[in-house]
């Protein structure tokens, strides 16, 4: 039988759910792909600072409510661009997560012309009368079960009998 392929949309968000997973961060896992032309060219997820301790560890270090030890995954997936020298002009960003004010200034600052997520979280209001202003779409991405069940994951898994 003839497997489908995942539509664009679901590979790169597959992907950013999968960096989540490399999260340092107790409170929530966010994990973001940059893309361009279809090809990634930067990933991030949200922790500590290279080389800091990590919320894992030692907790959290909050102050009003939100933990100051935590680049977001899309700031750290912009900064990967800003250290290898990569353009962010004109990608797109898949994030398991509706960005935060802050990063959404920044995503538009960078020239991040289409958002694509997966989770509402914390939609600011401002932030999406700048996306409009901007005329930058973020579009929630769904992943339903009839597309995991097409992908080949047994394939990689070693089951033991």
């Amino acid at each position: 039988m003839k497997r489908e392929r995942i539509p664009w949309d679901q590979y790169f968000i597959l992907q950013a759910i999968l960096i989540a997973s490399r999260s340092t961060c107790k409170r929530r896992s966010v994990g973001a792909v940059l893309v361009r032309n279809k090809r990634v060219i930067a990933c991030g997820y949200n922790g500590s600072v290279a080389g800091d301790d990590h919320c894992l560890d030692v907790g959290c270090y909050l102050v009003n409510n939100h933990c100051e030890r935590t680049i977001h995954a899309e700031m750290n997936a912009i900064l990967q661009c800003a250290k290898f020298g990569e353009s962010t002009d004109g990608a797109v960003i898949y994030v398991t997560d509706f960005p935060c004010l802050q990063c959404t200034k920044m995503l538009l600052q960078a020239g991040i012309t289409a958002i694509k997520y997966v989770r509402e979280y914390h939609n600011d209001p401002y932030a999406e009368q700048l996306l409009q202003k901007k005329q930058v779409q973020a579009t929630q991405v769904m992943i339903d079960q009839q597309q995991f069940d097409n992908l080949p994951f047994a394939d990689y898994l070693s089951i033991d009998e």
